[in-house]
């Protein structure tokens, strides 16, 4: 049984392996040992076959208990399997520096041939549950490039949504597509092939903001979904650079990390062909996600897919586009504080328990909002937005003049007022354009009295597109 793995594991296992018939490394990165090539026949776990894809040969790597198999004739990418020694379940996976403290595996439960590190476990491991894997079929594929370099956008998102908390989104975008995030791929013959790197980060309406994020692929988003999508179409052959232009700040409620990842593994993809289905892109965008703020796919999948999504279940893994009629001109008033709010911070904020009054008032109003999309209902839609009783009351109170700010909105006109996912941002719907300057001046206003924060306004529209790609270039002959 196979699964994903992080970019950081994928990328040491890079970085270690050799093409070479015995050879011992210890100590290096953290004492990790390459050891010898075998057979298919040869690899045996606790006196069992091991599950690889392929025939061999297979170059081993071990730290402990711990051993990396790449795919025949190639070190990377790596075929992941699981494997039963006795009643447990270890991972077969490549080590990473932070892996370097992994423990030396008990005889009596994992017998290992290769020598093994002394320090105390330590397992990050980025990885997605059996029902999210990306294509297995592609280990087998390694597709051409279609193109020298491809840049795409992805929109900024509104996730929750009031009472869709981790369930519902949507995408949200302005006419200058200045309210996302763009990303250029570029086919790099300087890498090692199967890799990504960052050759740039900038953001132009916030230049004190590209500083703040690394152009280590491994800790940044639009990094780690690159490299997913590269897992995902199977490219072993070539190698990626990434420039990722910021345009939505950080810690805002708006998806930030979303885009990102979005607009690389569009563009990726975009850069071999488009083969991978908007399913796929979603499931390469969630590895970036759960490394930065969680599992859930209420940012990820609108930015892919635009429009309103519904995630009706995380296992299995199913999504549900929600078609909103075109002639319905829904339009969000975006107000977002000088203030940030961590996605980690405010989900810890969450009650661990709701009362089941609550629970039943939120699903309906859930429910509610979902009719009203389908239906093309705006004042439905903002009434239903306007009515969490669960996630707002708890997180309102932690963004500085947030009660005062829905009130003012909906004083001024709007239809309905929540915060924009984890916050700051607080989103006000409106039908057209026409009152929302007023709005917004009111709500800038409210954050300024009653929080003494400064902030900003923008009006956009629902974004029905998704990450798209805006420009190419031919390959060079």
């Amino acid at each position: 049984m196979t699964e994903s793995i992080s970019d950081e594991d994928q990328g040491h296992a890079h970085s270690q392996l050799r093409r070479t018939t015995t050879t011992t490394t210890t100590g290096a990165r953290g004492g990790v040992t390459i050891a010898m090539v075998v057979d298919r026949a040869d690899l045996q776990w606790a006196g069992s076959p091991l599950p690889v894809v392929g025939g061999g040969p297979y170059l081993l790597v071990s730290v402990g208990p711990y051993v990396a198999i790449p795919t025949p004739s190639r070190p990377v990418p790596c075929a992941l399997a699981k494997v039963k020694t006795f009643s447990q379940t270890k991972p077969i996976l490549a080590p990473t520096p932070k892996m370097a403290a992994a423990t030396t595996a008990s005889p009596a439960t994992a017998p290992s041939p290769f020598p093994s590190t002394t320090r105390k476990p330590s397992l990050p491991i980025l990885r997605l549950s059996r029902k999210f894997k990306l294509p297995a079929a592609s280990l087998s594929s390694d597709p051409s490039p279609a193109f020298q370099s491809v840049t795409a956008f992805a929109p900024a998102t509104v996730a929750n949504l009031g009472p869709g908390f981790d369930f519902l989104g949507c995408a949200v975008a302005d006419a200058s597509l200045s309210l996302g995030d763009t990303v250029t791929a570029t086919l790099d013959p300087a890498l090692p092939p199967g890799t990504v790197a960052i050759s740039a980060v900038t953001s132009p309406a916030r230049p004190h903001l590209a500083a703040r994020l690394s152009r280590d692929p491994l800790r940044n988003c639009a990094g780690i979904a690159a490299a997913a999508a590269l897992r995902a179409l199977g490219v072993r052959s070539h190698a990626v650079s990434l420039a990722l232009a910021k345009g939505l700040p950080l810690g805002s409620g708006l998806g930030s990390s979303a885009a990102s990842a979005a607009a690389a593994a569009k563009a990726v993809d975009a850069l071999f062909g488009s083969l991978l289905t908007p399913h796929d892109l979603v499931l390469a965008g969630l590895e970036s996600e759960k490394a930065v703020s969680g599992f859930h796919a209420d940012n990820i999948a609108p930015a892919i897919q635009g429009g309103f999504v519904l995630v009706q279940s995380y296992d299995p893994f199913t999504l549900v586009q929600l078609p909103c009629p075109p002639a319905l001109r829904l339009c969000f008033v975006l107000v977002t504080p000088d203030f940030e709010a961590p996605t980690a911070k405010m989900r810890a904020a969450l009650p661990k328990k709701i009362d089941i009054g609550h629970h039943v008032r939120n699903s309906s109003q859930a429910a509610a909002l979902v009719a009203a999309v389908l239906q093309g209902n705006a004042a439905g839609i903002g009434s239903a937005m306007s009515s969490d009783g669960i996630v707002e009351p708890t997180r309102a109170p932690l963004i500085p003049g947030m009660v005062a700010v829905k009130a003012a909105a909906l004083e001024a006109g709007a239809l309905g007022c929540t915060i924009s996912g984890a916050g700051p941002t607080a989103v006000a719907v409106i039908e057209g354009e026409e009152n929302g300057e007023e709005i917004a001046r009111r709500m800038v206003d409210a954050f300024w009295s009653a929080g003494k924060l400064k902030a900003t306004a923008t009006i956009a529209q629902l974004d029905r597109a998704g990450a798209r790609v805006i420009s190419t270039s031919r390959l060079l002959k």
